[in-house]
């Protein structure tokens, strides 16, 4: 539970070595760039630097131009490819026209081909009619209507007998619609149109030919491999054009990426005369490499200082952990990253979360399939879940172990534990009524046991921001954690018939911690030397603290409880299992594996989503509400991602 150690650094110079003072920073891909005013306070003399960024306009072409050509172009080392501006400027222009020309052949070809091809169906669905459409469509006192009508709907036009003009010449149909043509005089169309249209009549815009619907559709069939022929050939001379200058595209698109990418240093620097300066941050390991190659810079001043001497600068995190850890760093970013001084949740989302998912996921053939998903959707999908689910389907086998569970079947490992541990079954029957009220119990004594060790977070982390009034007196501080801890140990005492709640244990253990929770912030200011310690109003103070404890009190009730849910779900799989062996009896011999294959296949699906979202629930409300603020800022150096 780590953040790398980062380091403040100030560059100052003269503003003709800023190009290669952003070369070095750019090159370097550590430098997280800041506002100049959140290190200095007396900046009204400077002003921001004010350049143009040359290398977004022809950028911003030559990726059109490239996305014009459906070209998906891959970003190269360009350290040694340094081209002037205007030799890129023509590079990039004569790219950009010569894909334009060819890329505009391809899509009007393109667009022939749709069109002949919709053509194709519209005209196929009138192959009925003898006569050619053009003459039909220009009828000097007849309207027609091409289209199609649903077959109930023909049917219905019967009730119309009476009527000459509703009548509907069909010329083919599918399995739904007829397709055909009606004909209205002038006068009579819109009353006739109102009547197909009652009767859900779809019009279809046929084009006008010279030819018979048929002899069309001939001349269709012929024209259309001509015309992909043509399409073929037109976008295989785009792609030979782009292989030919394949090399040359990428250094180029590579470098005015990366120019784009390094002028946006310019936004953070501020000039005043012919200095200028400019602040950001970098790991501590990567410090010494980068001052060292500023120094060659003539003119310029660097300085660093320690992260930790720059605490009201908010210094960005980095996440640092170990590979179990380091998948879990998604849970915590997406709850929000950690101040530079405060801890890092992510190794203990990992372990807590692996072991509550194992629980509440227990079984052995599920839980080895939901790592194989895992790892296939890491492998192929760069799914960061995937890299979750891996370690979380072990947790879930070695708990299926625990509970006897292999594919729903719960007696199939009773062998393995007669060897093992001379048993005649498993330990465990989850169903059974009194395993379920020790399986409750369990559940809400680890809930107990991670509140109090995110309480005991809570005082670690506290005491490393130097608050420590908030280590001894917050809710989730010392007396917080005697008070939770003396009342969870209180309760359990007195159920299991021992006289705990005497009255010394009240007042020492009870009484006094709730007190110092109530008084926490006048306690917590004197503590940490604040000379203003005192509310402006005690009476105040005292209400308004009545109503925050009432709070704090249900929250205590409210996360031990929550933690029974892990309960509940060991024995919502073991009965919904149980629900998919009744089907499987139900469906007879034949159908018995099927419908256990889908059965599983079902319950793993569902279960791992729902338990995925509800440890994560109680992780974050429950566990990290406790010691954990998520304020912080990431570390974004400015750096061009080459594939």
């Amino acid at each position: 539970m780590a953040v790398s150690n980062m380091q403040a650094v100030s560059i100052i110079g003269l503003c003709n070595e800023i190009d290669n003072v952003i070369a070095v920073l750019g090159e370097s891909g550590v430098f997280h760039p800041d506002d100049v005013s959140a290190f200095y306070s007396n900046t009204r003399d400077f002003t921001h630097l004010q350049s143009k960024n040359i290398y977004a306009e022809p950028l911003n072409s030559l990726k059109a131009s490239l996305n014009l050509a459906k070209c998906k172009t891959e970003l190269v080392d360009v350290s040694d490819f340094n081209p002037t501006f205007k030799e890129i400027e023509l590079f990039v222009n004569q790219i950009t026209s010569d894909i334009e020309v060819l890329a505009d052949d391809r899509n009007f070809m393109e667009e022939q081909l749709i069109e002949a091809k919709e053509n194709l169906t519209e005209t196929s669905h009138f192959v009925g009619l003898g006569v050619e459409t053009e003459k039909v469509l220009t009828l000097k006192y007849l309207n027609s209507r091409f289209g199609r009508l649903p077959k109930e709907s023909f049917d219905k036009l019967s009730a119309y007998k009476n009527n000459p003009y509703v009548d509907f010449t069909v010329c083919s149909e599918d399995k739904s619609h007829y397709w055909g043509v009606y004909f209205a005089p002038i006068d009579k169309t819109d009353e006739i149109d109102r009547i197909f249209s009652g009767l859900y009549f779809e019009k279809c815009d046929v084009l006008g030919v010279n030819d018979t619907p048929r002899a069309h559709l001939e001349k269709l069939e012929e024209l259309i491999p001509v015309l992909e022929n043509k399409l073929k050939e037109s976008q295989n001379q785009l792609n030979a054009y782009i292989d030919k200058y394949e090399n040359r595209i990428r250094k180029y698109l590579s470098k005015l990426e990366e120019l784009n990418l390094y002028a946006k240093i310019r936004t953070k620097i501020l000039q005043y005369h012919n200095s200028f300066i400019l602040v950001g941050w970098v790991p501590t390991e990567t410090a010494k490499d980068l001052k060292r190659k500023l120094k060659k810079i003539k003119s310029v001043n660097v300085e660093f200082s320690d992260a930790k001497k720059e605490m009201s600068k908010s210094p960005p995190v980095r996440l640092k952990n170990c590979f179990l850890a380091k998948p879990f760093e998604f849970y915590t970013e997406m709850y929000g990253m950690p101040r530079y001084n405060e801890i890092d949740p992510s190794l203990f989302i990992a372990i807590t979360y692996i072991i509550i998912f194992g629980i509440m996921f227990a079984d052995v053939g599920q839980g080895i399939c939901l790592s194989i998903v895992g790892m296939l959707m890491w492998k192929f999908k760069k799914m960061k879940i995937g890299k979750i689910l891996f370690p979380c389907g072990f947790s879930s086998a070695f708990f299926g172990l625990v509970f006897g569970s292999v594919f729903g079947f719960e007696h199939l490992l009773d062998p393995m534990y007669k060897a093992l541990f001379g048993l005649e079954e498993k330990p465990i029957e989850v169903m059974s009524s009194q395993s379920i009220i020790m399986i409750l119990l369990a559940a809400v004594g680890i809930g107990v046991s991670l509140v109090i060790v995110a309480m005991c977070l809570n005082v670690y982390s506290s005491i490393k921001q130097k608050d420590i009034g908030k280590a001894l007196f917050d809710s989730s501080g010392v007396a917080g954690i005697v008070f939770y801890g003396a009342v969870i140990f209180g309760v359990a005492g007195q159920l299991m018939g021992m006289k705990v709640f005497t009255l010394p244990y009240i007042l020492g253990l009870i009484i006094v911690p709730y007190l110092l929770i109530f008084f926490s912030e006048p306690l917590g200011n004197i503590v940490n030397g604040e000379k203003d310690w005192m509310p402006e109003s005690w009476g105040g103070y005292i209400m308004e603290h009545l109503i925050e404890s009432i709070e704090f009190l249900l929250e205590y009730v409210t996360n031990t409880v929550s933690f029974l849910r892990v309960g509940a779900f060991v024995l919502v799989h073991a009965g919904m299992m149980m629900v998919v062996f009744v089907l499987a009896d139900t469906a007879g011999a034949v159908a018995y594996w099927p419908v256990v294959v889908l059965g599983n296949v079902f319950v793993m699906v569902l279960e791992a989503l729902l338990v995925s979202i509800q440890v994560l629930r109680l992780e974050y409300y429950e566990m990290f509400s406790r010691f954990y603020s998520g304020e912080g800022r990431p570390y974004e150096p400015v750096k061009l991602e080459i594939d």
